[in-house]
């Protein structure tokens, strides 16, 4: 808990706008929790640790494919490469933080972000209920349109049109749920 303190001028405004000791709860997430611990034992510990120390949720990315060799610059570094090795173990978000959903009780599970036009809307939707229904209300869904060409390329998904395809997909899956 934070205990937020501001100097005023005046009794009275200390007392109306900024009552003494007024505290307000600040949340953490742990972030890339499936980047970070891929292997099931470590993301068991991760998360039980996580959860034990007042941590309010955790985050799962995604990415299906990182091609080796690809020439989309990632919008999120100078480099405009991602970080770390193409390599790496990445797993499925949905399949990880429904594993942490098991081992955890409270611990509030979030994709960031979940390459939306790149899934089926309707099997995804069924997804999310099911792991829902699962961890008793605990997923959260990021969505992004994507950024890599190639991975677009590599699962035969048009690029072009992604942002309205997200548009249409997220429509279709609140109809659903």
């Amino acid at each position: 808990m934070i205990c937020v303190q501001k100097q005023v001028t005046s009794a009275s405004k200390l007392r109306t706008q900024y009552p003494f000791g007024r505290c307000i709860t600040m949340k953490f997430s742990l972030h890339f929790g499936n980047l970070v611990c891929p292997d099931p034992t470590e993301a068991k510990r991760l998360a039980i640790a996580a959860e034990t120390a007042g941590f309010e949720s955790v985050i799962a990315v995604e990415h299906v494919v990182i091609p080796s060799n690809y020439s989309t610059k990632y919008p999120y570094s100078k480099t405009g490469r991602l970080p770390g090795d193409e390599k790496r173990d990445w797993p499925d978000p949905l399949a990880w933080l429904t594993f942490i959903g098991a081992v955890t009780k409270k611990l509030r599970l979030i994709t960031g972000v979940l390459v939306l036009p790149q899934r089926n809307p309707v099997i995804l939707a069924k997804h999310l209920a099911t792991i829902d229904r699962l961890t008793s209300g605990r997923i959260e869904l990021g969505i992004g349109v994507g950024w890599l060409r190639e991975e677009f390329d590599a699962l035969n998904v048009q690029f072009s049109n992604r942002g309205e395809r997200t548009d249409e997909y997220v429509e279709a899956m609140r109809k659903l749920w």
